[in-house]
């Protein structure tokens, strides 16, 4: 798998994944922009699931876990251009700016497919990426607080998301893992998004679910893997990345143990029944 990405600067680049398809759980420490040049992603949340593709205008909000598939489509790459709208750049462009809007907590994914005023912001940036010299940060500066009043023209509430800048607060541990399970990540980063150190979020997980973490993880990730094979109708490779496995092997080493036969027995059984 090739992956080549040309940074204009720290937040701005231009990202292109050459191979079959690239995965990955994340959780994005700062909101992301992104305009899609070619390819396709789906992008599993909790509560749903997003695919975009060529033309496509998204921004992903910080501090909420995904998980990420990477395709090349038509021939062509998996190509995006992204803005990093991070911390610091939304606290100096709203440090003399009146905030109205609530802020929302948990923030969904906000969609500006094709909008004119967006695009060509965007694909302004596009020559600059052929540059030899390093591309000055006041352009950069300019070309970011561009895209964040654009952002601002077009969704009235984007404020909510794009102003707030706490650290995650203390949810309901149970709702937030039975929402969230499914996405690999550090034992940490669960208790950073449920607002707690790792002893705090490792002691109110033993009382809340009495086990582990990390063995109801996999219990969990598993019943969830069996339904998507049994009622959705997956591939053991789809619901392996879905579900928040490392790599197919570990999935079906897992899943066989646990249900006494493989995923691709299962999903044999449940083609033709």
């Amino acid at each position: 798998m090739e992956h080549v990405s040309k940074h204009l600067t720290p937040e701005i680049k231009l990202s292109c994944y050459e191979d079959k398809f690239f995965k990955s759980e994340i959780v994005f420490d700062q909101h992301m922009l992104v305009w899609f040049i070619s390819g396709e992603t789906k992008i599993v949340q909790a509560e749903a699931t997003h695919r975009f593709q060529t033309g496509d205008i998204f921004l992903i909000p910080r501090n909420k876990p995904a998980t990420i598939i990477n395709y090349p489509k038509d021939g062509l790459p998996h190509k995006t251009v992204v803005m990093l709208l991070t911390t610091d750049v939304l606290r100096d462009f709203y440090k003399n700016r009146e905030v109205k809007a609530k802020i929302t907590a948990v923030p969904k994914i906000r969609s500006f497919t094709h909008h004119p005023l967006l695009e060509s912001c965007l694909a302004s940036l596009i020559p600059y990426f052929e540059m030899k010299e390093p591309f000055p940060d006041y352009l950069a500066s300019l070309k970011l607080t561009e895209a964040i009043s654009i952002l601002r023209t077009l969704d009235p509430e984007i404020d909510s998301i794009l102003a707030n800048f706490d650290d995650p607060y203390k949810v309901d541990l149970i709702g937030f893992m039975e929402k969230n399970y499914m996405f690999n990540m550090p034992i940490e980063k669960f208790g950073y998004l449920t607002g707690r150190s790792l002893t705090t979020f490792k002691r109110d997980f033993k009382r809340a679910f009495n086990t582990t973490p990390q063995k109801w993880l996999t219990q969990k990730r598993l019943e969830l893997a069996h339904f998507q094979i049994a009622e959705r109708k997956l591939k053991p490779l789809e619901a392996c990345y879905e579900t928040g496995f490392e790599n197919l092997s570990h999935f079906s080493f897992a899943f066989k143990k646990h249900f006494g036969y493989a995923p691709t027995d299962a999903f044999k059984s449940y083609k033709t029944s």
